[in-house]
């Protein structure tokens, strides 16, 4: 699990809204020099807001500008990822086959090559809003003691 500290902006009955500033990671990576993310960390905190559940909990155990830890599966972000970048690239690939199988010129190959891309991107738009509440890809609220448990288990590994 990939963890992430935040601050409460909004708290409902049903989860928070937390602010995190997605420099953490860059610290330990192995590939900062060469990283876009780490080059636009240094010049300013990027910050994104997050819709955390609660899973059960009190909302009123919590208040604005309280700091928490947060969790991602790293299958998540790995599945994502994947989904992302591939399938718009794979759909990019398909049309240009299937363009030059139908013996099209240059120009129209690669005018079906960016519409095969847009239309993998538009299918990767389409899936991840139909998936936007399923709690599987929703971030978790880390309690101290789990949290205290997950780096345990990292260090053993």
């Amino acid at each position: 699990m990939i963890l992430e500290s935040g601050r409460i902006v909004a708290i409902e009955p049903q989860g928070l809204w937390v602010e995190t500033i997605q420099r953490s990671a860059c610290g330990s990576c192995q590939a900062q020099k060469g990283c876009g993310h780490s080059a636009l960390a240094k010049f300013g905190a990027s910050a994104s807001r997050l819709w955390v559940l609660l899973e059960g909990r009190d909302s009123k155990g919590y208040s604005l500008g309280d700091e928490v830890q947060i969790g991602v599966p790293e299958n998540v972000i790995a599945g994502g990822s994947l989904l992302v970048y591939m399938f718009p690239l794979l759909a990019m690939i398909a049309a240009t086959f299937i363009a030059h199988n139908a013996h099209l010129n240059d120009g129209l190959t690669a005018i079906c090559a960016l519409l095969g891309l847009l239309l993998g991107a538009a299918i990767v738009r389409w899936y991840s809003h139909l998936n936007r509440f399923d709690s599987r890809f929703q971030p978790v609220l880390v309690d101290a003691q789990k949290s205290v448990q997950v780096i345990a288990h990292c260090v053993e590994e």
